[in-house]
C-alpha cells in the first residue's frame, strides 16, 4: 500500500501549536491509548474507536436525535429533558449530523494520511519561517505506528521537521518503525514510583524504562516532559528522580515541566465517563516556578515550563 493511503483514526488536528516542539506546529491527534491516566486532559483519545460526546449545555431539547437513532439511545423525558443510553449506541453518526447545535459530535474520524499531508502542507512556510513542523500526539500515537510512520516519512520528504509524543507504553517494534523518520520524541515521564505510576496510570515503569534507554541510544532528540499533578507527584523525590534520569541520558536535551490542566474533566463528562481526579484548580505562576527550580537543583540539563 501507498503511504499517503495508510488510514488512521483521528480526533483533531491542530494547526498553529507552539507547545509541542520546535518553532510553529501542527499537531495531530491520534485515537487509541493503553493507558488509563487519572489527570488525562485527553479522555476522548482512550478509545481507539469513534465515540459520541455530549455536551448537555449545548442541548435544546429539540428531538431530532431521538427521531433519527436506529438503536433508541436517545429520548425524551416527560419534562423535555434529554436522556442518552450511551450503552446502546454503535456509533453510526446519524444523531450527530442532526445536531444543529453540537451537542451531540463524534470523535474520531478515520483518515488517509495523505489527507493528513494536505492539512499539513497549508502551513509550510510558517514552518520553514520558524524552524517549526509536525507533531504526532494523542492518546499514544504509537498505538498506530503503521499511520504514524506514513505521515512523517511523507513529511519528511517534503522536508518538514517531525516529532512525536509518546508515553513510551508501547512496544520496542512500534518505536522501530517511526525512527526513521523522526527528528525529536517528546517523552513523557510522568511518575518514578513504580507502583503509584501503576496506580494512577496503569503503566509498567520497567517497560517504559527500558523503551527511553533504548531510546536514548539510537542518539536521537529527546525532551523529557514531566507532567505534575498536585498531590499526586508534586514532590521532593520525583524532582530528584526526573533530575537523575536526565543526566544519565544523554540524548535529553530537555525537561519540560507540564502543569496540571483540567481541561479534561468536561471531556470525562460528555463522554459519560466518571471523573477519575477531581482537583479542578490550575496551578499558579509561583507554584509552577518553584517545581522547576526545584527539579533544577538535581539536573545540570535545562529544565522549562509553558
Amino acid at each position: 500500500m501507498e503511504s499517503d493511503k495508510v488510514e488512521g483514526m483521528v480526533f483533531d488536528i491542530q494547526r498553529f501549536s507552539v507547545h509541542d516542539g520546535p518553532g510553529i506546529r501542527t499537531t495531530v491527534f491520534l485515537k487509541g491509548c493503553p493507558l488509563s491516566c487519572i489527570w488525562c486532559h485527553n479522555p476522548e483519545s482512550h478509545n481507539p474507536s469513534p465515540q459520541v460526546s455530549y455536551n448537555s449545555l449545548f442541548c435544546v431539547h429539540c428531538g431530532s436525535c431521538v427521531k433519527c437513532c436506529p438503536m433508541g439511545c436517545h429520548g425524551m423525558t416527560q419534562d423535555n429533558l434529554h436522556t442518552y443510553a450511551r450503552e446502546h449506541c454503535v456509533g453510526c453518526r446519524k444523531c450527530s449530523e442532526v445536531c444543529v447545535t453540537l451537542a451531540l459530535e463524534i470523535i474520531g474520524k478515520l483518515i488517509t494520511a495523505g489527507e493528513v499531508m494536505d492539512e499539513i502542507l497549508k502551513d509550510k512556510a510558517y514552518y520553514q519561517a520558524s524552524r517549526g513542523g509536525v507533531t504526532l500526539s494523542g492518546g499514544e500515537p504509537l498505538s498506530q505506528p503503521d499511520f504514524a510512520a506514513s505521515v512523517l516519512s511523507i513529511s519528511k520528504a517534503s522536508h518538514i521537521n517531525t516529532a512525536i509524543e509518546t508515553s513510551g507504553s508501547v512496544s520496542w517494534e512500534a518505536f522501530e518503525k517511526v525512527l526513521p523518520y523522526t527528528d525529536l520524541f517528546l517523552f513523557d515521564y510522568k511518575e518514578s514510583d513504580t507502583n503509584r505510576l501503576m496506580q494512577y496510570t496503569g503503566a509498567d515503569y520497567q517497560h517504559i524504562y527500558e523503551n527511553l534507554l533504548r531510546l536514548n541510544d539510537t542518539g536521537i532528540d529527546i525532551v523529557l516532559r514531566c507532567p505534575i499533578i498536585p498531590g499526586i507527584n508534586d514532590c521532593d523525590a520525583h524532582f530528584r528522580a526526573i533530575g537523575r534520569i536526565a543526566d544519565k541520558l544523554k540524548n535529553v536535551s530537555r525537561i519540560d515541566v507540564e502543569p496540571y490542566n483540567p481541561l479534561g474533566q468536561s471531556k470525562f463528562m460528555r463522554l459519560g465517563k466518571t471523573l477519575p481526579y477531581t482537583n479542578s484548580t490550575i496551578p499558579d505562576k509561583e507554584t509552577v516556578t518553584q517545581w522547576v527550580l526545584s527539579i533544577s537543583r538535581y539536573t545540570n540539563k535545562n529544565v522549562k515550563s509553558y
